[in-house]
């Protein structure tokens, strides 16, 4: 299940792309610009998620592992 984080990363994903659209169909570059940099932080935003649920994961899975 996703987290906020990732969540959050697949949306700025999203709005980056049709940001892109948008500057596409305007021939507006800058707004395609900024969408480029939108989709590019929501990627990075994403990956940050992941590695933070699987870190919570792990260390549920560590703590069930160590349970008498």
């Amino acid at each position: 299940m996703w987290n906020k984080i990732e969540r959050d990363g697949k949306t700025d994903q999203a709005k980056g792309r049709v940001k892109q659209a948008i500057g596409d169909l305007t021939n507006n570059k800058d707004l395609k610009a900024e969408g480029r940099v939108d989709e590019a932080g929501g990627k990075i935003e994403e990956a940050v998620g992941q590695l933070q649920r699987k870190a919570v994961e792990t260390v549920e899975k560590i703590g069930e592992a160590v349970k008498p």
